[in-house]
């Protein structure tokens, strides 16, 4: 299997992600972009989760059937056609870092699937039940770690 390079012009893989994509921050998204896709995937798809949440793994965000002829997505916009998933937070779309105050800090795993065609999650998938479906269809992957703390 080959791999995605996933970055981000916000922070580098396993720094802190900056206050204006947390919640108490601006809360949007962060620029991203990739290379890598193989050519034959249909659909893209991006989850973003902390796994060092109390109450276990949160989805901050699940975004289904991104173009795979993207390169990318600038801070605060979806990619045009995909499907923004409802987050943790109960809210469609991005929901930014928010660790319980003094808890060291959290990790973000943003990881972009490449698949072979459309893939149906519910809307409101936890992060296990989206890797149910992520991981076994997968053509590649790749995966960026922001960190985050208050």
């Amino acid at each position: 299997m080959t791999g995605i390079d996933l970055k981000s012009s916000a922070f580098h893989d396993h720094e802190t992600i900056p206050r204006r994509h947390a919640m108490e921050g601006e809360n949007v998204s962060p620029p991203l972009t990739w290379s890598g896709v193989p050519d034959r995937a249909e659909e893209l798809a991006l989850l973003c989760e902390d796994p060092d949440a109390p109450s276990g793994t949160f989805v901050h965000w699940l975004v289904t059937g991104i173009d795979p002829h993207t390169a990318g997505l600038p801070a605060g916009w979806a990619a045009p056609g995909s499907h923004p998933h409802t987050n943790g937070y109960g809210q469609s779309g991005w929901g930014g870092p928010q660790p319980p105050a003094g808890d060291r800090a959290h990790r973000y795993f943003f990881r972009l699937y490449a698949l072979p065609g459309p893939v149906s999650i519910p809307d409101e998938a936890t992060a296990d039940e989206a890797h149910r479906v992520l991981d076994r269809q997968q053509l590649a992957s790749g995966t960026l770690v922001g960190l985050y703390q208050r």
